[in-house]
């Protein structure tokens, strides 16, 4: 599905369903240099269970036109401009690593409108290590290796969609580096650095949780080294959020699909 967000196309996949938007609309958000395809399982799933899915590509990331967020906030308020293009009045937010600080600071800013609030692999602050932040800047190919060594718990991960040739790690590295040739190709950035920084620079997360009314589901990966779960103490409490724990690293959709959906059909529910 294509939108006119802000004098620019912008790209939600709806889960195999044509979008209407009188269903219970789930908003799903990708992380660093990812794009809606993470999140395919969960989209058509609820898409074909009575919902309204719109599993976007951010700005400058994946279909979606125009250039990257400048920073977690501009990504807010570029959810709910895409929403008014829908015809959406109220929705469920739900986002992955750096698209949960969005999800959270798109909540906070019209509380009345968000119905549900579930972040996975979040944490508050989300610091980057200089190391990576470095990396990605300068060898942005190593980086990807790094965090794929990083955000996949296990050397020989069973894959999310069973078939012939899957491999989770191998996947999870060629959607990254996808990504980051198409943004290079297309608009010169180096997507990765500027994905990481703006993780770094979000500093609002608790004023911002202050904020949301809406009940708050926390999806943590309990070997999870990019967004440890001890480190989401603090926007757990601030959120009175349901926290649940499974056993997968950081990128849960790939590790443990079937366990994040029924998390999130709990959440939802």
């Amino acid at each position: 599905m294509k939108l006119q967000v802000n004098g620019h196309t912008a790209y939600a996949y709806t889960g195999g369903k044509a979008f209407d938007a009188s269903l219970p609309c789930l908003v799903l958000v990708h992380g660093a240099l990812n794009d809606h395809s993470s999140f395919n399982l969960l989209a058509r799933w609820f898409a074909h269970h009575g919902h309204g899915v719109l599993a976007v590509d951010l700005p400058g990331h994946g279909q979606s036109d125009g250039p990257p967020p400048a920073s977690v906030e501009d990504a807010a308020a570029w959810l709910w401009a895409l929403l008014d293009a829908a015809g959406v009045q109220r929705a469920a937010l739900a986002g992955h690593s750096m698209g949960s600080l969005m999800a959270l600071h798109a909540a906070s800013l019209a509380p009345e409108r968000s119905t549900r609030l579930v972040l996975t692999g979040s944490t508050f602050p989300m610091k980057v290590s200089d190391v990576l932040l470095n990396t990605a800047r300068e060898q942005p190919l190593k980086a990807i290796d790094m965090v794929t060594s990083l955000s996949i718990s296990s050397i020989a991960t069973k894959p999310g969609f069973p078939g012939p040739g899957n491999w989770v790690h191998g996947g999870y590295r060629a959607l990254m580096r996808r990504n980051q040739a198409l943004a290079l190709q297309k608009r010169g950035i180096n997507l990765f650095a500027h994905d990481f920084a703006i993780c770094d620079g979000y500093t609002s997360g608790l004023k911002a949780a202050a904020r949301v009314q809406c009940p708050t589901t926390l999806v943590l990966g309990q070997h999870d080294q990019m967004t440890p779960p001890k480190t989401a103490t603090a926007l757990a409490q601030a959120l009175n959020a349901r926290v649940e724990l499974l056993p997968s690293g950081h990128n849960l959709m790939a590790e443990v699909p079937d366990a994040l959906l029924n998390a999130f059909r709990t959440a939802l529910r």
